[in-house]
């Protein structure tokens, strides 16, 4: 029979907007009185789902609802969600660096947690005093934590830098370090926030091939959040899927991201737009098409992106071309690209056209992405500019990546060498 490592009953967490702690004392004082009288906490009953998309009319709001699981010893749980649907707050909620509103956590065995870059480091102390005191959080002894020293630094791969304070660390030496540490030290469960992103793609199959061996090989307990679904697929056997802070799924990994890719993120994937006709630009983008033939809209990190553009030429601008900002799911901008060199409009015949540019595959890492199309003049300037306007897809990751073969670099941006055909 499996034995219970995690159990969560009803756990619910709420937030005030603009304050920190519970809020006023006046609301304090009514929650003491209502506590005294043995009545249901008043501010329970208000309170809105933390839907960051909308501006809502109350100032407080449930980041988790109540959520109810029971994990196994050696499961390997991932928690998925998009952004804001609470999963980091679960996390923190487990790992008990912040407590439910409402609800009950119990857990059976030591927790190590590597919730962000950094947790649980001192940043004056140097990195092998930090690797002593994470183990006496977790109540290991000395001679224990010795034993496990040098396995942890090699690890690491900073042992050069070990007896240097961790606050000179870059963020992906201090990724490489807590992993390491919380990896190898001898706790139960081990809870790893999607902080491993930090650090190169090497070190991040290292890391999953870790927690693998961890779960499979020692029998421990993982939860994982990542916004890769692969990652996620590789390394768990049971999925959550949070939305809006309710537990909207739980149960095989495939099938959890089965539901979430299907109902959740299925709907925010928008392959093609349209612009409204506006007679006063002498030249204009009347469609972007980004072709795809797969049912599920996905693409890999192999696949070639190709858009598709209805362009309408109403009077010539000299230098005139497309303009293709992409940008990541937290609005980064990464990519760009813009031919300026091109004269691909220079005497264009008047009227409608069609053409294709095609951008190398291999550029991006698996994510979600969100991409603004302009017309831009070097003489005239803006021509037209319609960034409210976007097209979003998901990509995947594969085996192969090209990025290295390109070396061009603008200021504050990598323009991606793109090919642009004329179809019509």
């Amino acid at each position: 029979m499996s034995k219970v490592v995690i159990k969560a009953e009803h756990i619910s967490k709420q937030y005030r907007l603009g304050l920190v702690g519970t809020g006023t004392v006046r609301d304090d004082m009514k929650r003491w009185w209502y506590n005294l009288r043995g009545k249901e906490d008043p501010f329970l009953k208000i309170g809105e789902a933390n839907d960051r998309s909308s501006k809502g009319e109350s100032d407080y709001v449930w980041s988790l609802r109540d959520i109810n699981f029971e994990i196994n010893q050696g499961d390997s749980v991932g928690i998925i969600g998009r952004n804001g649907a609470g999963k980091s707050t679960l996390l923190k909620i487990l790992s008990q660096v912040t407590q439910p509103t409402t609800g009950k956590i119990y857990t059976k065995g030591r927790i190590a947690s590597l919730l962000e870059v950094g947790t649980g480091f001192h940043p004056e102390m140097t990195g092998r005093e930090n690797i002593y005191l994470n183990g006496a959080i977790l109540g290991m002894r000395k001679h224990e934590i010795t034993r496990k020293f040098d396995e942890i630094v090699a690890f690491s791969g900073v042992e050069r830098y070990i007896d240097t304070p961790v606050k000179r660390y870059s963020s992906g030496m201090y990724v490489r370090l807590a992993f390491a540490v919380a990896a190898h030290l001898e706790s139960e469960i081990l809870i790893v926030d999607e902080v491993l992103a930090v650090g190169d793609a090497e070190f991040q199959k290292k890391c999953l091939g870790k927690m693998n061996d961890v779960s499979k090989g020692e029998g421990r307990t993982v939860l994982f959040v990542s916004h890769s679904m692969a990652s996620v697929k590789k390394l768990c056997n049971k999925g959550i899927v949070l939305h809006h802070g309710e537990t909207v799924f739980n149960g095989n990994v495939e099938s959890a991201i089965n539901y979430y890719e299907n109902n959740l993120i299925a709907t925010d994937r928008n392959l093609s737009i349209e612009y409204s006709d506006s007679p006063s630009l002498p030249m204009q983008i009347k469609s972007v098409n980004l072709l795809n033939s797969k049912l599920n809209k996905l693409f890999t990190t192999e696949d070639e992106l190709v858009f598709e553009f209805e362009f309408l030429t109403r009077e010539n601008v000299e230098g005139a071309y497309i303009t293709i900002d992409l940008k990541d799911s937290n609005d980064e901008l990464v990519y760009w690209s813009g031919d300026y060199t091109s004269d691909r409009f220079k005497n264009k015949v008047i009227g409608h056209s069609k053409l294709l540019c095609k951008l190398p595959k291999g550029l991006l890492t698996s994510g979600i992405y969100n991409v603004s199309f302009a017309v831009y003049s070097p003489v005239k300037g803006v021509v037209q500019n319609e960034f409210s306007k976007i097209i979003s897809f998901e990509i995947e990751e594969s085996q192969h990546s090209y990025l290295s073969q390109f070396n061009i670099n603008y200021p504050g941006r990598i323009g991606i060498p793109s090919q642009w055909i004329h179809i019509e």
